[in-house]
């Protein structure tokens, strides 16, 4: 078995295609909410070591943002003053709260998102 390298990883994310073909989708889900998803390749960063920027948000009917994955911004880490910020720009906004994500690949990604999605429309009653 051939471990892959720190470098290699960020090279290895074999579904990022599929990801970056969802680029623009609007999906209504049910009861008014839907699904909005954006991903465009860029440049590799320390910030963003898969070369993707992409945002997947739960909208309300209201238009409030229920549930949001992306990596527009690090988040801090921690309470203030000792908090530092996240090394990459990749986290999660749940209901109000943001914290970090742990981005591995594109497929995990839509994975965690769904999951959350889901959850929060059984909590609304919705099927």
């Amino acid at each position: 078995m051939t471990l892959l390298s720190s470098v290699d990883k960020y090279t290895a994310d074999h579904f990022i295609d599929g990801l970056l073909e969802l680029d623009g989708e609007i999906i209504e889900v049910g009861g008014g909410y839907w699904v909005e998803i954006q991903a465009k390749r860029v440049p590799r960063t320390a910030a963003k070591p898969f070369g993707v920027d992409y945002g997947l948000c739960l909208i309300s009917p209201s238009g409030a943002r229920r549930v949001c994955y992306d990596n527009a911004h690090p988040v801090q880490i921690g309470r203030p003053p000792s908090g530092k910020m996240s090394e990459t720009n990749d986290h999660r906004h749940i209901e109000g709260a943001v914290e970090p994500y742990a981005y591995t690949d594109a497929a995990q990604l839509l994975i965690d998102f769904w999951t959350d999605v889901e959850r929060i429309l059984k909590m609304e009653g919705i099927p």
